[in-house]
């Protein structure tokens, strides 16, 4: 990763913010660096110390930073760069943040190039629309064409897939008809374009993984997988250890990979899951594809709580690899 002046930190906020926020800003940046600092010399030099073939890649979930782009502190065409400030070479785009943009070519095109002058893959988009699982027909028929111009999109982008919402109305029964038809709809359409329909385990029965894998076993169509995270149930709302074989349920239609972080001790480790514990279901699956660091906590700030989940990661890779290459 080439060196930065503090002008070209892909971390400066936008023009027009005012020099309160911009200090707020620069603080919180700060503390991302710091955090570099708070753990064991030891554990650092692990994590420095990789192999080459490492068993999992490392991408960067745009929602990590929701509250910088909400506040406009950062542009949302500055991702690559911002990820690539991190050491991280991979991006999960929000869709949220273009929204508007869909039908701008010349933006996208922007968003692409950029991408592509800093080495950053562009993974997926995560969409949130209408509800695929709708009860009324014609209604289901409206949110699979109104998610076709996402699906464009992330295959303009150079993206494999897009992330998909799982919301619906009625018995269980009654949304697994619904939803498995909705997203076979929208597959039928994705699978000339290249790209992978994935539901994640976080909306309503689709929290359930052992629901979700009958879903989408249902479906029956190629293009259709999941994106299970660490983070369902939510910290409070469940058995912590119901997330392990929540992920291992869903592990045989994995495309993709979400790594909930909440909160961290003193030695970096993840509060709520056991990365190491996690990520050796994910390896067990002979999933080695991108995991994406999606930091939603309140005890560190975004850039600082987006560091920590880096190291963790690196830490929990350097440690599974000789078990990964012994198979």
């Amino acid at each position: 990763m080439r060196p930065m002046s503090p002008s070209t930190s892909p971390l400066a906020p936008s023009t027009g913010v005012g020099a309160a926020s911009r200090r707020g800003f620069l603080r919180a940046a700060s503390s991302a660096l710091a955090a570099l600092a708070v753990l064991p010399r030891a554990e650092l030099a692990q994590a420095e110390q990789q192999p080459a073939a490492k068993p999992f890649k490392i991408s960067l979930s745009q929602r990590s930073l929701r509250g910088e782009f909400a506040a406009s502190r950062l542009d949302p065409l500055n991702i690559a760069r911002i990820a690539s400030g991190f050491g991280i070479d991979a991006i999960d785009y929000d869709g949220q943040l273009y929204r508007s943009k869909l039908s701008d070519r010349r933006y996208l095109a922007e968003l692409k190039r950029r991408a592509a002058g800093e080495g950053v893959c562009s993974v997926l988009l995560l969409v949130d629309d209408d509800a695929l699982g709708a009860p009324d027909k014609k209604a289901r028929r409206r949110a699979v064409d109104k998610h076709r111009k996402w699906v464009e999109a992330a295959a303009f982008l150079g993206c494999h897939a897009v992330r998909v919402g799982a919301r619906s109305a009625g018995s269980e029964d009654d949304q697994a008809n619904w939803l498995s038809d909705g997203l076979r709809q929208l597959c039928r359409f994705s699978d000339p374009l290249g790209i992978d329909i994935l539901v994640e385990n976080q909306d309503g029965f689709a929290a359930k993984s052992g629901w979700l894998a009958e879903v989408l076993n249902a479906v029956g169509h190629p293009r259709c997988g999941s994106r299970p995270n660490f983070g369902a149930p939510k910290p409070g709302a469940g058995p912590t250890d119901a997330r392990y074989e929540g992920v291992r349920q869903l592990m045989p239609f994995a495309r993709a990979i979400s790594a909930k972080a909440y909160a961290f001790d003193d030695r970096g480790e993840e509060t709520t899951t056991n990365y190491a514990q996690m990520l050796k279901v994910v390896l067990d699956a002979s999933y080695h594809g991108h995991v994406a660091i999606e930091y939603e906590g309140q005890q560190l700030s975004e850039p600082a709580g987006i560091a920590r989940a880096k190291q963790l990661l690196d830490r929990v890779s350097a440690r599974l690899a000789p078990l990964v290459a012994s198979r």
